[in-house]
């Protein structure tokens, strides 16, 4: 982390979890467990159907909602779709873009998933867009070339300015859901890749600011030595987010 340029963002991803009802209780201690930690922000990304509820219980907390995708179109025959104005009328604040199950499983493509962010930060809301590299091309060597190229693709056409709004994570797609995780070093090193090439991008004043989060099984036991490493901004958190207690222990490690 480099708290002196950029600000540290813990995100916990719910994906398929969670009623409404449950939703709201979760919020409710994840804030009471989080109070008065100011050294990051806190988010939560949530089922559509929890956006609403969850924003309630958020209210007066230092948690903030997100969403876990949007539409690229802002109305339409999109049947079970939801778009960037839905999301910011039912609370959210940030969106989920990119994540590996979403191109594992829905198809998404390097183009949606830049239509996608690019509807979103449009329409107002925090981008979190998630990138990295399956195990195949971590063995191949290749995977600077990867997420170097997912980086430029996922965000061709957004400027410098909205780059105040957009949060990268970097998932190697081999240690989501996996139990496996990316080893300090190897985590600061493709966190600094990204770095070098939003830098090409739009200069090194904008890749400084930008929050590169972890999202490979972060938890709260591996939280302190990741988060310790200067190219690592913080976390997108699948499991460990869904018990308020472990969140809340990845963010006391944020606080260092």
């Amino acid at each position: 982390m480099k708290k002196e340029v950029r600000k540290v963002v813990i995100a916990g991803n719910w994906k398929m979890n969670m009623t409404p009802s449950a939703a709201v209780e979760a919020v409710k201690e994840t804030a009471k467990l989080t109070d008065g930690k100011t050294g990051c922000e806190v988010v939560l990304c949530v089922p559509f159907v929890d956006i609403a509820p969850a924003a309630d219980a958020a209210k007066g907390t230092n948690v903030k909602i997100g969403a876990q995708n949007v539409h690229f179109e802002k109305k339409g025959a999109f049947t079970g779709e939801i778009s960037a104005d839905m999301l910011l009328e039912a609370g959210a604040e940030y969106v989920i873009v990119g994540h590996r199950e979403r191109r594992q499983y829905f198809g998404e493509t390097d183009e949606t998933v830049n239509k996608r962010a690019r509807a979103a930060l449009a329409a107002g809301l925090k981008v979190i867009l998630c990138l990295g590299e399956v195990l195949e091309q971590r063995q191949a060597g290749i995977t600077d070339e990867i997420v170097s190229m997912q980086t430029k693709l996922d965000l061709s056409g957004i400027t410098a300015e909205e780059m105040k709004n957009v949060i990268i994570a970097y998932e190697p797609v081999w240690a989501i859901g996996t139990g496996l995780t990316a080893t300090p070093e190897q985590a600061d090193e493709v966190c600094g890749v990204i770095r070098k090439v939003i830098a090409g991008l739009y200069g090194g004043d904008v890749a400084e600011s930008t929050v590169i989060q972890y999202g490979g099984s972060m938890n709260d036991g591996n939280a302190d030595d990741l988060l310790a490493k200067v190219n690592v901004d913080g976390g997108l958190i699948g499991g460990a987010s869904l018990v308020p207690e472990k969140f809340a222990r990845i963010v006391d490690a944020a606080q260092k």
